[in-house]
């Protein structure tokens, strides 16, 4: 995770009272790929969940997303197309396109 998304993670804990959440990542039915990803903030670990730190932000992935999500990353762009945070997985295959 870059230190620009990093410091969007921690801002928006920050402003939402959440400053010691983990920043969950997940996959969900969905997309092109046949999945989707979410993150949200969660203060809950489960004992099979893997907790990552990425530039002092920690990352929990849930046993059945991290084989979905090896290798993807998460960034926050802010460009003239939008803003967002963005993950980006090399291991995706695209089947909307034509």
């Amino acid at each position: 995770m870059p230190d620009a998304a990093a410091g969007k993670v921690n801002e928006l804990r920050a402003r939402e009272g959440k400053a010691d959440a983990a920043l969950r990542l997940f996959v969900k039915s969905g997309g092109c790929s046949g999945y989707s990803y979410g993150l949200a903030f969660d203060d809950r670990i489960a004992d099979d969940d893997r907790v990552e730190d990425h530039a002092g932000v920690p990352v929990v992935i849930a046993a059945f997303s991290a084989q979905h999500i090896a290798g993807a990353g998460v960034d926050y762009v802010d460009s003239r197309m939008g803003r967002g945070f963005a993950i980006n997985n090399p291991n995706t295959v695209d089947r909307c396109s034509s």
